[in-house]
């Protein structure tokens, strides 16, 4: 992997995930910079991870040749009037933040800007994530390689044609391992009600979804119903758990939520 100098703006939860991702690959953490107002988050990522950090935006990205924005969408204004002085015309800049347009990002740093959005997910962590990413015609081949070549350290990456998709990969990918997470705890909060140990409850629903997972990624020749209907007999269990999740238009209630996740992505494209 190109060894290009890295500095991430922000030292979130995503911020980390990325950069787990990136030394657990291999890429060199002297190579790597991260940015924070508050010392202990930065202090946290020199310790596991062995990057260099600094409380000093300017310097982070005035000495990068990928800068990563990882603060919230709020925080993107201020963040881009401060680096603006810089001269950022051979540095490529990828932010992670959900709901800012790239049309945005060129008023906040008043210059033209190579700009890539991505949208990754907190999986990046562990090497099982995935990211979306968006660029817009006037981002060369070569560093369009780059970002997919430092977000792939995190998993999968998928490229999206229209920004606007990237709300799409926000309800699909982005958010949604808490939908998971969400119902791995209903779970096992049915579980522990009928008399399970809460540990064993955990155990047995996190490696259902695990082999779920896997056994849709395996078998990509067979439909998502099919495989369901693989586990599902006729009058049996499964059919019955099936039957009152269908009851209570489950279907329904993921097509709302997805559909609520989207409309706050656009809502916050008006804000920022």
């Amino acid at each position: 992997m190109s060894q290009q100098k890295v500095c991430f703006i922000g030292a979130g939860n995503m911020s980390r995930s990325i950069i787990s991702g990136l030394v657990n690959s291999g890429y060199t953490p002297q190579c790597i910079t991260a940015s924070n107002p508050s010392q202990p988050k930065l202090d946290a990522l020199h310790h596991d991870f062995g990057i260099n950090i600094t409380n000093d935006n300017m310097t982070a990205a005035a000495n990068a040749d990928v800068i990563v924005l990882g603060v919230k969408p709020h925080l993107m204004e201020p963040v881009g009037k401060q680096l603006s002085s810089l001269d950022l015309s051979e540095k490529l800049i990828i932010t992670i933040a959900a709901g800012v347009t790239a049309q945005r990002y060129n008023d906040f740093f008043k210059q033209e800007i190579k700009l890539i959005r991505t949208m990754p997910n907190t999986p990046t962590q562990i090497g099982v994530g995935l990211t979306g990413l968006y660029a817009s015609d006037e981002i060369s081949q070569e560093h369009k390689a780059l970002c997919e070549t430092l977000m792939a350290t995190g998993g999968e990456v998928i490229w999206v044609n229209k920004e606007d998709d990237l709300n799409q990969v926000i309800a699909l990918a982005g958010s949604s391992p808490a939908y998971f997470f969400l119902f791995l705890e209903a779970m096992v909060q049915s579980a522990v009600k009928g008399g399970m140990s809460e540990s064993n409850a955990r155990e047995m629903a996190q490696q259902a979804a695990l082999g779920a997972a896997l056994m849709a990624k395996k078998n990509p020749e067979l439909s998502l119903a099919q495989l369901r209907s693989n586990v599902t007999s006729k009058g049996g269990t499964t059919a019955q758990a099936i039957a009152t999740f269908e009851d209570g238009n489950l279907r329904q209630l993921v097509d709302n939520a997805m559909s609520n996740c989207i409309a706050r992505a656009e809502e916050m494209a008006t804000q920022y």
